[in-house]
């Protein structure tokens, strides 16, 4: 029986998306619990060299690493087995693969590229691992490379499945200048961009009077 209150807020979840490009059919990874917290972290990309006045000069954006933990139980699938015989057959299995999909490159670009090998092909493809998106809630949609997945297997099922982790991943926030303008990220990371400059503008947090009589100029 759902425990469910009609009246609760509904809360939204969050999600990563990945897209194998040219395929726009995505993976879809939906959190099944949101993390409690999400740690961000900004690190400048000051230019090199210059002279005086380009104290302030910039190469780019900032890099930005976010980092969370996402917990999966599979305790209410398992208490209906009628019903959810995939999670009762595998355990999470296909959740842990779907995580670790998005560092690795696609199965059919790997054997493309070891049959070109084993015929002397002097050009081979390049692997590319998918185009990550990470959605969290509707003013946070970030182009992401994973940079660190570490999962901890809590508990087993009778067949060695395992039915309970702890997925702690790193991600970092891929830039304009680091995608093509042609990449369907770069146009994320874009409207990121522009969500982040309209709300910083309409700040309303604190009398701004006060601080405005202390500016020099």
């Amino acid at each position: 029986m759902s425990s469910y209150f009609p009246r609760s807020p509904r809360i939204l979840k969050g999600g990563l998306v990945a897209y194998q490009l040219p395929d726009l059919a995505p993976t879809l990874i939906v959190f099944q619990y949101n993390p409690d917290e999400v740690s961000r972290e900004l690190r400048s990309r000051g230019a090199q060299g210059g002279g005086r006045g380009d104290a302030n000069r910039t190469d780019g954006p900032p890099d930005e690493t976010l980092t969370f933990t996402v917990e999966i139980d599979a305790a209410d699938q398992l208490a209906e087995p009628n019903d959810n015989a995939t999670t009762v057959g595998n355990g999470l299995h296909p959740a842990i693969a779907a995580l670790e999909g998005l560092l690795y490159p696609s199965y059919a670009a790997v054997i493309a590229n070891e049959a070109l090998a084993l015929m002397g092909a002097g050009l081979i493809l390049g692997e590319q691992a998918p185009l990550v998106l990470l959605v969290w809630g509707a003013r946070r949609v970030l182009p992401v490379q994973v940079q660190g997945l570490s999962i901890k297997e809590q508990a087993f099922d009778v067949a060695l499945n395992p039915i309970r982790i702890s997925a702690n991943l790193t991600l970092r926030v891929l830039t304009y200048r680091d995608l093509d303008i042609a990449n369907p990220g770069y146009w994320a990371f874009m409207a990121s961009f522009t969500q982040k400059e309209t709300m910083a503008a309409i700040d309303t947090l604190g009398d701004r009077a006060p601080l405005r009589q202390l500016l020099p100029f």
